[in-house]
């Protein structure tokens, strides 16, 4: 089986964790950045660009909010459902992180870095190692980006280029963690007086790369756009109105209402979002 039949079929992972939701089930997604799973219908994100994703732009095509994961700026369990896949390793702070997702939403899907491939591959972002064991997340804290500069040595000098280019390809799902959870997360953090809190040691200077894609890559690319589109609930996104799912992340009031055409304010602190063409400012 080639190497590129893999590929498209680790991509079709998302077409598939959204099939297994109800077609009624109100979806969240937490770290949406530029490319959103199909069937989520509401969006958060943290930056509206942002060197941990590479400067990617944002994609704002559905309500999306701008806020914290630590800190979720909705109602007590407003979601049906909460896709959080590439940014728990962000996070420094993961019990803040898995508590507001129980609390927003009845049932989730969580998707990181294996502890593995992050412990031989690191990111410079990345403040966490997570894997699963006995259906319990394990998560390590960081104390710097890389817990083992003689091991990622090693695998940059003799094997980063098989594995990233031949084995990831082939076996992607070995090398990530992938979580489905009901009702609780069960996660335990191993060294939580650790300080993930650090800042990486690289610029952050704007500097939009060039990928130029294969002609493979292309047709991949498109082939899942169109794929992806077939799947999303567009209709039903555009008459979402969000205002009734939100709580202050201030005072944590539940009751905010729109005062102009730019602004929703909160009842309780008095404290003004801002919003334009559905993307809200709830920091």
């Amino acid at each position: 089986m080639s190497i590129f039949f893999h590929k498209i079929m680790w991509s079709m992972r998302r077409i598939l964790v959204g099939k297994m939701i109800s077609s009624s089930a109100l979806v969240l997604e937490v770290g949406s950045g530029g490319n959103p799973y199909p069937r989520s219908n509401v969006l958060l994100d943290a930056y509206k660009e942002t060197r941990e994703r590479h400067w990617e732009p944002l994609v704002s095509d559905r309500p999306t909010v701008l806020s914290f994961g630590e800190n979720l700026p909705f109602k007590d369990k407003v979601f049906d459902y909460v896709i959080a896949a590439h940014v728990l390793e962000h996070s420094p702070h993961p019990e803040k992180f898995l508590s507001e997702l129980q609390r927003v939403a009845k049932a989730g899907y969580i998707e990181t870095p294996d502890a593995f491939m992050e412990r031989i591959n690191p990111y410079k972002d990345h403040r966490l190692e997570v894997t699963v064991r006995d259906d319990q997340l394990i998560i390590q804290k960081k104390s710097n980006w890389i817990n083992d500069n003689d091991l990622v040595d090693l695998y940059e000098k003799r094997v980063k280029k098989i594995i990233t280019t031949e084995t990831i390809p082939q076996h992607a799902e070995e090398f990530h963690m992938r979580y489905f959870w009901h009702d609780e997360i069960k996660f335990t953090v191993i060294n939580p007086d650790v300080d993930a809190t650090w800042e990486p040691l690289i610029s952050n200077v704007k500097s939009a790369p060039v990928h130029k894609l294969s002609i493979k890559g292309k047709i991949r690319k498109t082939w899942l756009a169109m794929i992806q589109s077939i799947f999303s609930q567009k209709s039903r996104n555009l008459k979402i109105d969000i205002i009734p799912l939100l709580r202050c992340p201030s005072c944590f009031h539940e009751e905010m209402m729109e005062i102009s055409g730019d602004e929703i304010k909160c009842h309780g602190c008095n404290k003004i979002f801002d919003f334009k063409n559905s993307l809200y400012s709830i920091h």
